[in-house]
């Protein structure tokens, strides 16, 4: 590859996500790509401080302040992080992006969608991911894995992470190019399995 890739994995907390975007990252590894990671919230440096902002702040945060907080992590993240990387011909994994916003933000809290798309626009500067896999799993399923130490985005409650799934489903119906869904509700060997098959598709 003369340019790199640009992958995100998105899905619900609890999704199992992070596992399988660490498998990926050993499995393109291994044929020879060179591989960054990276999260949002929570990119290196900066990043970092943002995360610990939004996962643990005590006080009140408004739902907008909250949007504004992940649009400027993001944008750190596009501009020091991904963007080089790809003009290197690495292949980015990131932990979460756009597709997160509008599924938390404008599905789970009832922010305007398209003012949040607009805004994500703004913050990456138009760049768009060339794969998304979303992994899809029921909130019964997906509340277990998260167990009972919650940070502040996962103690948003059943209701709200309902509104999250549906959210993700939607985005995916609405961008079938870019954006697959995987069933995370299986083993981690057979969502392996299904994030394989579409890797081999888009590195062909």
């Amino acid at each position: 590859m003369k340019k790199g890739l640009f992958i995100t994995f998105e899905g619900a907390d609890g999704c199992g996500k992070t596992t399988q975007l660490n498998l990926l990252k050993e499995y393109l590894e291994q044929k020879g790509y060179d591989v960054v990671l990276t999260r949002e919230p929570g990119a290196k440096g900066l990043g970092v401080k943002i995360r610990e902002i939004l996962l643990n702040y005590n006080g009140e945060v408004s739902n907008r302040c909250e949007s504004f907080l992940f649009l400027a992590d993001r944008a750190q993240n596009i501009d020091v992080i991904v963007n080089p990387a790809i003009e290197e011909g690495k292949i980015v994994l990131c932990d979460r992006h756009t597709d997160s916003s509008v599924a938390y933000q404008g599905y789970g809290r009832g922010l305007d969608i398209e003012q949040i798309k607009t805004l994500n626009n703004l913050a990456t500067g138009g760049k768009t991911p060339d794969l998304t896999l979303v992994f899809d799993v029921d909130i019964e399923t997906s509340m277990k894995r998260v167990g009972n130490e919650k940070d502040r985005m996962e103690s948003a409650g059943t209701e709200f992470f309902n509104r999250v799934r549906n959210g993700y489903l939607e985005i995916a119906k609405q961008e079938p190019g870019r954006i697959k869904v995987i069933d995370s509700t299986k083993s981690i060997e057979d969502v392996q399995t299904q994030v394989l098959n579409v890797i081999e598709q888009i590195l062909k």
